[in-house]
């Protein structure tokens, strides 16, 4: 039986032989269902339509037959709650017959809906714990496919009382609300072919692997998935030699079979490659629509998580799993893409054509220095608040790269001055004489939050474990509200080359601050941001209050992205997230070094001590220097780690007020735990580096980063 995780690769098949052999693609639809079937159902995923119930019907029975072919004897409603994993709940589909046999069955009702329990899935407040029901839907956009012998449906999921409880509804709705706007623009440049505009990404995985058998022996890494000690080894990553080296023979195995599986799922796996800490790695997918590359990614993540087991491996997805080396993010590659194939924000040859694209990209420019705070929020994690900022990770300070011919280009178009390229033929736009503009004339900037990399943008903030679902719900959101600016104004103009022209230059004059092109590591940096005016938002507890100002509220309501009710519930669900996963680091690291560093050490000592009375014993008193110096330090440090592990036992025992506002709770952790922690951690790590090896408790750094 082939399985979206059971196999490995047939040297029998082909690559394209097994690319989407366990999808319901479009392909097995036109195959299986009857034409005037597919035609209905074509016509719901193109356009919109409503599916009928007897399509429904059609469509289950021909699932059904299809994936009980495959093996498979269950089906389940597969959907994305508000946390950044996925949930599910499998039925069978046998059904009872009067003679005491079952006959395999799966109605149009069964593929359309799902009712498993909602009431243990985050909510933030939309409804009680003992309000249970909630529902799934199909969302018939994601192709079904066959995982572990059971039919994966995607679907979105709310509430009895219709509220959306998950990540995937606003998603959708954020698409189509930037569908709506961008081909108001298009229609105002003489297109009326185009149908449909769709944002499209490519979300680039970092992650760490290592070996199960070090994995089971750390605490921290099996509760927290990060380590929360660790002394850093003789070398880290300091010599660039894991970057773009040559793959150990264990990786290339897992990379290959994590190759195999996603390709069985229609996952577009193009690039893999070892990244810059040592044991950290990147997977790179081709372009998909945002729904879809948002349900390949976390089949992604939950694959490389099996893979790994079958190679005696885990595969970390923590944003920050070792200190003192790089952290693993996730690159969000964005742009948009008409029906007809054509990518928005790839500058043309003709005249209207590249005018067209600056239009565009003044919507991005004005919408990122208008909304930086969502784009920081949508990236608001415990773990990733220690990523960014440092080992290449962008800083906190949202702005835009777009290099310097692009920039040269927008300062020419402010200033009504001629662009001169000596390389580039001139091309009339507008009233402005400008050049073609081609892909890829600047350098890539790896410091930059958001970059123009030639015909995308990424946005690189995402933490590696986050659902990509929420930084393109608001980057789909404002940047349809831009372009729904841009097209109230432009529609109602008499001279529209004038108006056009007009409109590009205020924008560029008026939100030009947040382009910045140079190292936004830099101190220059960071002062000249604090100049221009731009946030600075360093943690998940400074950005969550501006995540529900009123002009946020009212830009999601306007598009019916979200409810008023509904961002409320997601700033509570963030903020509650951000407390749970410090609480939980904070009781680990408690409990590590009550049950297992203390003692530990403490045995170390008595070894010394003992090693010291018996030179004694024989007269060797004066050769016991080395043994007394180091365990006078060891001791020092020992009594100082076990004071800060009071201190913080203390400061955790204060955490929870009744009645206390989340935000005000969230504080406490940023300003008192999270420091007491650090300083534990210093502790302990000094401890790490005088004890002997064979003492000390746990892998450390040297054996996790360099031992596959």
């Amino acid at each position: 039986m082939e399985n979206g995780c059971s196999q490995g690769y047939s040297s029998k098949k082909t690559v394209p032989e097994i690319f989407g052999s366990q999808v319901f693609n479009d392909d097995v639809m036109r195959e299986k269902l009857p034409k005037d079937v597919y035609k209905s159902l074509r016509k719901t995923l193109d356009q919109g339509k409503d599916l009928d119930l007897n399509v429904a019907n059609a469509v289950a029975n021909a699932m059904k037959d299809w994936a009980v072919e495959k093996g498979a004897t269950h089906y389940t409603h597969w959907f994305q709650p508000m946390t950044d994993f996925t949930a599910e709940k499998h039925d069978s589909f046998i059904s009872p017959t009067t003679d005491g046999r079952v006959i395999m069955d799966f109605s149009g009702k069964e593929l359309i809906k799902g009712e498993p329990d909602a009431s243990s899935f985050p909510s933030g407040g939309l409804r009680a714990t003992f309000e249970a029901r909630g529902y799934t839907a199909w969302d018939p956009t994601s192709y079904a496919f066959i995982k572990d012998g059971s039919l994966y449906i995607p679907s979105i999921f709310c509430s009895y009382g219709g509220e959306v409880l998950d990540k995937k509804t606003p998603l959708l709705r954020s698409a189509e609300a930037l569908n709506l706007q961008a081909l108001r623009i298009l229609r105002l440049f003489g297109d009326t072919s185009t149908t449909r505009v769709t944002p499209t990404v490519g979300a680039e995985q970092e992650y760490f692997l290592i070996d199960r058998k070090l994995y089971e022996k750390r605490k921290d890494l099996r509760f927290c998935g990060r380590t929360l000690f660790g002394a850093m080894p003789p070398k880290g990553q300091e010599m660039d030699d894991h970057y773009f080296g040559s793959i150990k023979p264990r990786v290339a195995a897992f990379m290959h079979d994590l190759d195999t599986e996603l390709w069985k799922l229609g996952i577009l796996s193009k690039t893999k490659h070892n990244e810059v800490a040592p044991a950290q790695h990147e997977l790179a997918p081709i372009f998909a629509s945002v729904n879809t590359a948002t349900d390949h990614n976390q089949l992604t993540m939950e694959i490389m998580k099996n893979v790994a087991a079958r190679h005696g491996l885990v595969c970390l997805l923590h944003e920050k799993p070792f200190e003192g080396v790089n952290g693993s993010g996730k690159h969000n590659n964005w742009s948009l893409t008409t029906d007809s194939g054509k990518n928005l924000l790839s500058p043309g040859k003709l005249p209207h054509e590249n005018a067209q694209f600056l239009l565009f990209l003044a919507a991005v420019i004005k919408g990122v220095d208008e909304y930086p705070e969502l784009l920081r929020a949508s990236v608001a994690s415990a773990g990733n608040d220690h990523r960014l900022g440092g080992n290449e990770a962008p800083p906190a300070t949202i702005s835009i790269f777009l290099g310097d011919e692009l920039t040269g280009i927008l300062d020419a178009l402010e200033t009504d001055t001629g662009y001169d390229s000596k390389d580039q033929s001139m091309m009339e736009i507008g009233v402005h004489v400008l050049p073609t503009f081609p892909k890829d004339t600047t350098d890539r900037n790896r410091t930059s939050p958001f970059a123009f990399t030639g015909n995308k943008f990424e946005f690189r903030m995402l933490g590696s474990q986050l659902s990509i679902a929420c930084s393109n719900i608001m980057i789909n959101t404002f940047i349809a509200d831009e372009l729904r600016q841009f097209a109230d104004e432009l529609e109602k103009a008499d001279d529209f080359k004038k108006a056009l022209n007009h409109l590009i230059k205020r924008t560029i004059k008026n939100h030009k601050r947040i382009i910045f092109n140079g190292d936004g590591y830099s101190q220059q940096w960071r002062d000249e941001a604090t100049r221009r005016g731009l946030l600075s938002l360093s943690t998940t507890v400074d950005v969550m209050p501006l995540y529900i100002q009123q002009k946020n509220l009212d830009l999601f309501a306007k598009h019916h992205v979200y409810t008023n009710t509904e961002m409320l519930s997601r700033y509570e669900v963030i903020l509650e997230t951000y407390c749970k996963t410090l609480h939980i680091e904070a009781q680990t690291m408690i409990d590590m070094v009550q049950k297992e560093i203390l003692p530990a050490v403490s045995s170390f000592t008595k070894t010394l001590a003992d090693t010291i009375l018996a030179k004694q014993s024989v007269g060797l008193s004066l050769a016991c220097t080395a043994e007394h110096d180091i365990l006078s330090s060891i001791s020092a440090k020992l009594d100082e780690s076990y004071q800060h592990l009071k201190k913080l036992e203390a400061i955790l025992g204060d955490c929870k007020t009744p009645n206390e506002p989340i935000l005000a709770e969230a504080e406490y952790y940023r300003s008192s735990v999270i420091p007491a922690m650090n300083t534990l951690r210093a502790s302990v790590d000094t401890l790490e580096t005088l004890i002997a090896k064979s003492s000390w408790p746990m892998p450390t750094y040297s054996e996790l980063l360099f031992e596959i």
